[in-house]
């Protein structure tokens, strides 16, 4: 069953990903890959709260659990099209958007995973409450 969450997770979080990266290039055409950026930065803050929230405390099925953090995703966020992205910027000459692209989505992506946990980890009492 574990195997068939997460093949239906990865369809809905790849199908997800598709739309967002069609969304983001239709607002942004000046070949930056925005629309990868963004996936990969909301999947790491996503699953960083994830991890926290949910799997670390066991509130949740297993099944579901694989479904949602590793299918769903797993597939929306996408490693190699940003190898793939990053490669093209550099071979092409355009090495300086290549550089930012790279440091956006590393440093972005871990201290957004790193909030999300962070968020994710947070007692159930202690949000809302101010100073």
């Amino acid at each position: 069953m574990v195997y068939i969450g997460v093949g239906i997770g990865g369809m809905v979080g790849s199908v997800l990903r598709y739309f967002v990266s069609l969304t983001a290039a239709s607002l942004l055409s000046n070949g930056f890959p925005i629309g990868t950026l963004l996936v990969n930065l909301a999947g790491s803050l996503f699953l960083g709260w994830f991890t926290a929230a949910v799997i670390s405390r066991n509130k949740m099925n297993p099944i579901l659990s694989a479904s949602i953090g590793t299918g769903l995703t797993g597939s929306f966020t996408t490693f190699s099209t940003f190898s793939m992205e990053t490669l093209i910027m550099i071979e092409s000459g355009r090495i300086g958007m290549g550089i930012v692209y790279v440091l956006l989505s590393a440093v972005g992506g871990l201290l957004l995973a790193a909030a999300g946990f962070k968020i994710g980890s947070e007692k159930q009492g202690q949000r809302g409450h101010c100073g």
